[in-house]
């Protein structure tokens, strides 16, 4: 079963953002590393 995050978290680097979600247990659900030109497409 697939958790949707509740609560995302992003590292703002100069090209890469890391991205961090958690669930409402606070269990972590999302690990993601994407570009600058992704991040559009992804939210």
């Amino acid at each position: 079963m697939k958790t949707t995050p509740v609560r995302i978290g992003m590292d703002t680097a100069k090209s890469v953002f890391q991205l961090h979600g958690v669930d409402e247990n606070e269990e972590v659900v999302l690990r993601r590393q994407l570009r600058r030109a992704e991040m559009i497409r992804y939210f």
